[in-house]
């Protein structure tokens, strides 16, 4: 029985390039897009953020002196984008999506509306928010916290390369403990980097668990649906 019956799954872009390391590979995108159906035909009311590091590396153009503002307006496209592309390879499995967009993309996308989204969940779509904020300087982990905060969800799910959090980076610190519980206070002060401060900080206020896992984990879809208690839990 799943653990939490409303989560929105908080991905990055670049889970989206497959092997090619950038841009969108659609053997990737259908593999997703299938491991996303299994979740909704379980009953769980899904929604999704996808980021856009996959379009757009802004620390590269940062460097050649493009403007923030302009980086992350790009970045906000990019989100589109990848949005767009899990929206599509979702109706090869017969589910139904549809794309809210935090700016103007009519007709690509439906501007975002909260009662617009509420009542796209509670018919049963999965609901893809893109577009960050609509704000530059706020990052998409930040979107994720704020459109469950809205919603009234039940959790955020991080579904991310690693099996959870440690108390320092593994890849660099071999001692490195992991934690599988942990409080909002206490990944602000070790400052966690698998989500920003201020997603955890919405996340706290709105005591909206966060629930961080491994997507290469071959059983992460089978956990969620199943709730088994893998990965690590801030609450």
């Amino acid at each position: 029985m799943p653990k939490f019956k409303k989560i929105l799954l908080k991905m990055s872009g670049e889970v989206l390039a497959g092997t090619q390391g950038h841009g969108l590979d659609f053997k990737t995108v259908n593999d997703f897009a299938k491991n996303l159906a299994e979740i909704a035909k379980a009953g769980i009311q899904l929604s999704i953020v996808i980021g856009g590091g996959n379009m757009l590396r802004g620390r590269d153009a940062l460097e050649y002196g493009i403007d923030r503002v302009s980086v992350d307006s790009i970045g906000m496209l990019g989100t589109v984008m990848n949005a767009l592309a899990i929206k599509a390879a979702l109706a090869n499995f017969n589910v139904k999506a549809q794309v809210l967009s935090a700016v103007g993309m009519s007709p690509l996308a439906d501007l975002y509306n909260r009662e617009r989204a509420k009542e796209l969940l509670n018919s049963g779509y999965v609901v893809l928010f893109a577009a960050g904020t609509g704000h530059p300087f706020f990052s998409t982990d930040t979107a994720a916290a704020l459109r469950a905060s809205e919603l009234g969800l039940d959790c955020v799910v991080k579904a991310t390369k690693v099996n959870g959090i440690y108390d320092k980076d593994p890849n660099k610190f071999p001692d490195a403990k992991f934690l599988p519980e942990l409080k909002y206070d206490d990944a602000i002060k070790l400052n966690i980097e698998v989500l920003d401060t201020a997603a955890f900080a919405i996340c706290r206020e709105n005591k909206i668990p966060i629930w961080v896992l491994s997507i290469q984990d071959s059983n992460w879809v089978k956990n969620i649906v199943d709730g088994v208690e893998t990965g690590t839990l801030v609450k």
